[in-house]
């Protein structure tokens, strides 16, 4: 069983991108997306949501309400989707990032991100550990955050808008995912 979230939603817009775009709704297509390719492998896939929604009246509450499902759902890897931003414009591609004690989440995070070099090649970014996010702190298995590009660099955030590179993206993520739960077979 493996766990997928559609980071924020409803009114939780996450970042807005410099094209205008919403994070929230990338997040849920190309969640949507990874699940569908995951599931015509027979994995199973729980969602912590799938439309556009909150799960709770505050943001806090949200994330709360995620790691909650995450936790009682226990499965081999959960992965969360994002989209990022930076203040200088020029900063680009996917990366990957796992809770810093992490053994499993590292290595499912380097896994996914070298899926995720195949799609940008030009993409230097590595897998980076952090001690700070409350997905990755909370969550007592295996988690990731994938943040699938930059809103805030337009070349990015164009690409990301568009049917083919958010199905590119998607199918490298689940290409990671199918790796990792190889690899712990």
């Amino acid at each position: 069983m493996r766990k997928l979230q559609s980071a924020h939603g409803g009114t939780d817009s996450g970042k807005v991108g410099i094209n205008g775009v919403k994070e929230k709704d990338i997040n849920l297509t190309i969640t949507n997306s990874v699940k569908k390719i995951l599931e015509k492998e027979n994995i199973q896939v729980i969602m912590t949501r799938e439309t556009d929604e909150q799960l709770a009246q505050s943001k806090v509450e949200d994330l709360k309400y995620r790691v909650k499902i995450m936790n009682e759902v226990s499965p081999i890897l959960a992965v969360s989707i994002h989209q990022n931003s930076y203040h200088e414009e020029n900063v680009f591609g996917a990366q990957v990032f796992y809770y810093q004690t992490s053994t499993e989440g590292e290595k499912a995070a380097g896994i996914i991100q070298d899926a995720l070099q195949k799609v940008n090649p030009d993409n230097t970014k590595k897998i980076k550990a952090n001690n700070t996010y409350y997905i990755l702190k909370k969550t007592e298995v295996p988690t990731v955050i994938v943040e699938c590009g930059f809103l805030s660099n337009y070349k990015e955030a164009q690409k990301l808008v568009t049917e083919d590179y958010q199905k590119s993206v998607a199918e490298a993520v689940a290409e990671g995912i199918l790796s990792y739960i190889k690899e712990n077979e």
